[in-house]
C-alpha cells in the first residue's frame, strides 16, 4: 500500500513579517502535483495543519481549497491536529467529512480514531493520534489509577498506545505529532525547557510505519519506519540547508511480524527559497556576485564590514527584495556583551534547573518533600499550557 506523509503545513504563518501564503499556496499545488505522480491510496497530514489556533481566513481559505482537491482524487485523508490547532476548530464538520474520506482527529479523548484500508496484501489499519499531554490522558481516564499518576509525555503516549487494543499481526500505522528524544530541532518549532515534552521513540514499537509531525526537518527516528516527513517549506534560517520534500511509503506485505517498508523523498522546490549571504556591502551589491544568486528568495544577510553602512537596508533592498534579516559580523558585534545561555539549560529538567537555583540562594539543597511539590507544579503548568 502507497501513502504520501506531510506535516507541519503552518498555512497562516508569517516568518520575519512576510506572509507566506503565497509560498503556501505554490507548495500545496506542488504536492498535489506529486499526489497525482504517485497515486497513493491516502495522504497523512500529522499536524499543525495551521500556524495558530484561530488562523486568519486566507488560511482557512487555502486549506479549505486543498482538501477539496484532494477530494477529488482517488485518495482517503487523514489528519490530526499538532501543537499550533486548535483540535475543536480544526475537527468541526468531521462526522460529515468521513463520508468524504476525509478524516480529522482533534482533541484526545481517551478513544483513538482508527480507519482501515485494504490492498492486494490485506488490511491496513491507521491509527489517528492528536498531540497529547500527559494532562489530557490524566483527564480522559480521571478513574483509572494508573492514567492519575501519568507525569511525563513518553508515559502519556505509552498509555495512549496501549488503549488503542492494536493486533500487531496485521499492518498498523500511527499518525502523532510529538517530539521524540534525540531528533534534531529548528529555530521554528516550540522548544520546551528541559526537553520535558520528550517521547521515546520505543513507544511506536507496535507500529510498521509511524507518521510523525511536529519537527520541520526531514529524518528518522531510531528507525527509517519512525520518521519526521518535514515541513514543506522552510520556516527559518536554521533551516536554510534543508532539502524540504514529502515521504511516499510503500508497505509490502507482512510476514512473520515484519512489514517491508519502502520510503522515497520526492523534492519539493519552493516559490522562493530562504538564504544566508554573508559579505562585505560592496561585495553584496556587485552585479557579478548578484547575478549568479535568485535575489527574489528571503534573504538573511549578514555584512562584514567594519563601519556601518549609511542606507544599507534600502539600497540592499534594490538587489533583494526580500531581506527578512540585517546583521553586521564585525569586531563591534563580536565584542559587545552577549549573555551565553545558562550552563547546562539544554540538557538538565525543569526540576533540576529550580533545585540549582534553589540551593544557590538558600545555601542548602530542597529536601524530598519539597521536591515532590515543585515537580507537581512544574508538570502541571507544563501540561496545562495551550
Amino acid at each position: 500500500m502507497k501513502f504520501i506523509h506531510l506535516s507541519d503545513l503552518h498555512i497562516g504563518k508569517r516568518v520575519n513579517d512576510f506572509s507566506m501564503i503565497d509560498d503556501q499556496r505554490y507548495i500545496l499545488e506542488r504536492i498535489l502535483g506529486i499526489i497525482d505522480e504517485e497515486k497513493p491510496q491516502a495522504v497523512l497530514i500529522a499536524g499543525d495543519v495551521y500556524d495558530k489556533p484561530l488562523p486568519p481566513a486566507e488560511a482557512v481559505r487555502l486549506f479549505d481549497e486543498f482538501i477539496c482537491r484532494l477530494s477529488e482524487k482517488d485518495v482517503e485523508l487523514f489528519i490530526i491536529s499538532g501543537n499550533h490547532d486548535s483540535a475543536e476548530r480544526l475537527s468541526f464538520g468531521s462526522q460529515i467529512m468521513d463520508r468524504q474520506g476525509i478524516h480529522f482527529a482533534g482533541g484526545y479523548d481517551g478513544s483513538t480514531r482508527c480507519f482501515s484500508l485494504s490492498d492486494e496484501s490485506g488490511k491496513v489499519n491507521f491509527y489517528m493520534l492528536p498531540f497529547i499531554k500527559p494532562v489530557h490522558v490524566r483527564q480522559a481516564f480521571i478513574d483509572d489509577e494508573k492514567a492519575s499518576e501519568i507525569s511525563d509525555f513518553t508515559e502519556a503516549v505509552r498509555y495512549a498506545i496501549e488503549k488503542m487494543g492494536i493486533d500487531t499481526g496485521e499492518r498498523n500505522v500511527l499518525i502523532a505529532h510529538q517530539y521524540c528524544t534525540g531528533a534534531i530541532r529548528s529555530e521554528s518549532e516550540d522548544i520546551s525547557v528541559g526537553g520535558l515534552d520528550n517521547v521515546d521513540a520505543s513507544v511506536f514499537e507496535p507500529f510498521d510505519y509511524t507518521a510523525l509531525g511536529h519537527l520541520h526537518g526531514p529524518q528518522p527516528v531510531g528507525a527509517a519506519h519512525i520518521r519526521y516527513c518535514g515541513s514543506p517549506l522552510k520556516y527559518s534560517f536554521s533551516e536554510a540547508e534543508q532539502i524540504k520534500s514529502v515521504t511516499v511509503v510503500e508497505l509490502g506485505e507482512k510476514k512473520d511480524g515484519v512489514c517491508r517498508v519502502n520510503l522515497k523523498t520526492p523534492e519539493l522546490l519552493p516559490l522562493r527559497d530562504m538564504r544566508v549571504l554573508r559579505g562585505n556591502f560592496r561585495q553584496l551589491t556587485d552585479k557579478n556576485y548578484y547575478k549568479h544568486v535568485n535575489a527574489d528568495d528571503y534573504m538573511r544577510i549578514i555584512l562584514t564590514d567594519e563601519e556601518d553602512v549609511i542606507g544599507a537596508l534600502g539600497s540592499l533592498r534594490a538587489v533583494y527584495p526580500n531581506i527578512m534579516r540585517l546583521e553586521y559580523d564585525n569586531v563591534r558585534t563580536r565584542s559587545s556583551a552577549i549573555i551565553p545561555d545558562a550552563e547546562g539549560n539544554d540538557s538538565r529538567t525543569p526540576l533540576e534547573i529550580f533545585a540549582g537555583l534553589y540551593e544557590a540562594q538558600n545555601g542548602k539543597a530542597m529536601d524530598d518533600k519539597q521536591s515532590a511539590m515543585v515537580n507537581r507544579l512544574i508538570e502541571k503548568v507544563w501540561g496545562e499550557e495551550e
